[in-house]
């Protein structure tokens, strides 16, 4: 079983930057983000293999945001920039052992492992 520790959320004006961590207890083969705004239903934002650093990003945050990862440290990493307000919403890191690719990565069932979820509001 794999534990997700989720930090670095917070409140920030547009335009601002916030940088989320997610340290995983055990290696995983992708991590990801997934965010769920007022109102919305969950959606995936950004995921990445940590060993070969193969990354995927939804489209509203290309340009924006980058994911990166520490396989060694079990740690992956959302840098947000030019934060929006329909940015805001819970963060929640995902990891699963499973194979990822551009047309499945948004599926949450690809990842068996969640995080509490941290708070990102941007105003």
């Amino acid at each position: 079983h794999v534990q997700l520790v989720e930090s670095g959320g917070g409140s920030v004006q547009a335009g601002g930057s916030l940088r989320l961590t997610c340290v995983a207890s055990q290696r995983a083969n992708c991590m990801g983000w997934f965010r769920q705004g007022p109102g919305k239903e969950r959606e995936g934002v950004a995921t990445i293999n940590p060993h070969s650093a193969t990354s995927y990003l939804v489209d509203s945050v290309k340009g924006r945001f980058t994911i990166s990862a520490d396989s060694l440290n079990k740690t992956v990493t959302l840098q947000m920039n030019s934060l929006k307000s329909e940015d805001t919403g819970m963060y929640y890191c995902a990891a699963g052992q499973g194979p990822i690719w551009s047309a499945n990565w948004r599926e949450e069932q690809r990842y068996e492992y969640w995080g509490q979820g941290t708070q990102v509001t941007v105003s």
